[in-house]
């Protein structure tokens, strides 16, 4: 394989057609040039110049090195300063989170794309779980998790607390077990727990999600709240899902003796260094937490 430093100060000492000012601009020695190119002319097994005293002309070898040795040290010149380019507003950024976080911040975040096109937001929405073994495998670059990680490759800090609010159809006044226990439960993927937290600390008489018929499953979180606005039911969810939906007028939010919220963590690899776009996604995200 042809030494690109060689290669390049065979390709300058062609354009400068000098070797002392070749030296000069390249901040070596007239001898370093010299000894650059024979060794050069040995790898190939050629000559590469004709060597006149101070001056010199090329062979047809050394033609055919300029002329395609110049395309290389150019494209090594441009992958040089692509890979120790950062920029802020470019390139792909990979998040994942809980649904309930996604629909606050996906729109968010699309929003900041439309201000700089160059800049891809690529957004799943999963589970702790998923999102934790994400951010360890390298997948994404920002996680969000409603649970600190278990993982060592995992940096997690706490941004945010999200409320998790009780919401029935707009007919019910007053949200008393009886009430429930006869309206039924629009299940989810988090109901038990987030019923659990919530009804837990506010109902004596709770004791378990079993307690109450499933009315409802929707593992979809923009839809959870479509059969509670219909009167199938009535749910747990955290805040930004329910400020998310479309007929807020159909359902009602019931306020509690005993409020409960989630702490929301930023998840991060704790290894990877993280580019000036991902910070700066970042950023954006955080402010509407």
């Amino acid at each position: 394989m042809i030494n690109p430093n060689w290669l390049q100060t065979f390709c300058t000492l062609v354009e400068v057609g000098h070797f002392t000012r070749t030296a000069e601009k390249l901040h070596m020695t007239q001898s370093g040039v010299s000894q650059q190119v024979r060794k050069l002319e040995e790898q190939l097994g050629c000559a590469l110049l004709v060597r006149q005293g101070k001056q010199f002309t090329l062979t047809d070898a050394g033609e055919r090195l300029y002329r395609e040795g110049r395309q290389l040290v150019l494209a090594l010149g441009n992958l040089e300063q692509r890979v120790a380019a950062d920029p802020a507003w470019e390139g792909l950024v990979r998040v994942m989170s809980p649904g309930s976080v996604g629909l606050k911040l996906y729109r968010r975040l699309l929003a900041l794309q439309c201000r700089h096109p160059a800049l891809v937001i690529d957004y799943r929405f999963a589970p702790n779980a998923d999102v934790e073994r994400a951010v360890a495998g390298g997948g994404v670059d920002i996680g969000f998790m409603t649970a600190r990680s278990s993982l060592e490759e995992v940096s997690v800090r706490p941004v945010a607390r999200e409320p998790l609010l009780l919401v029935t159809p707009a007919a019910v006044a007053e949200p008393d077990w009886e009430t429930l226990c006869r309206l039924g439960f629009i299940d989810h993927p988090d109901g038990a727990h987030h019923t659990g937290l919530l009804l837990g600390a506010n109902y004596a008489e709770y004791e378990s999600i079993q307690q109450l018929e499933k009315t409802g499953f929707s593992n979809q979180i923009n839809l959870i709240l479509e059969p509670v606005s219909l009167g199938l039911g009535f749910t747990v969810l955290p805040a930004h899902a329910v400020e998310a939906f479309d007929h807020p007028a159909h359902v009602r939010i019931h306020p509690l003796a005993h409020p409960v919220s989630e702490t929301l963590y930023l998840a991060s690899h704790r290894r990877k260094a993280m580019p000036n776009r991902v910070k700066m996604v970042e950023e954006e995200a955080l402010q509407h937490l």
